[in-house]
């Protein structure tokens, strides 16, 4: 399988919850469930809301922040792949989230380099 890279860079297709999805495992689901009730503070967390199809998908699943995050939003506004083909790149959006997760901040560096 392709790696799916967000627009901020993460690798969605990495992340537990598109795993998850994807393979149709509902018992996954439900661990991820408890732990953003458990971890993350999120009561009303369900399996069905930690579904996902991942940040460029054409789809309403869509975990987490993943539904309401500005960078998406941004990015699809602009009608980027993702932000390393921005002209504004490395923008507050993307620096806010990058103090989060620097890793998506390395692959986004990758891309743009290669873009070169």
């Amino acid at each position: 399988m392709e790696n799916m890279i967000a627009y901020c860079g993460l690798v969605c297709s990495d992340c537990p919850g598109y795993i998850a999805t994807q393979a149709k495992d509902w018992d996954a689901l439900e661990r991820l469930a408890a732990r953003a009730r458990e971890e993350y503070g999120q009561p009303d967390a369900t399996a069905a809301s930690t579904m996902c199809d991942g940040c460029l998908a054409d789809s309403e699943r869509l975990c987490g922040y993943c539904a309401v995050c500005d960078v998406r939003a941004c990015a699809m506004a602009r009608n980027l792949a993702n932000c390393a083909h921005c002209a504004d790149y490395g923008c507050q959006k993307l620096s806010s989230f990058w103090s989060m997760a620097p890793e998506a901040r390395t692959t986004l560096d990758q891309i743009r380099a290669d873009l070169a």
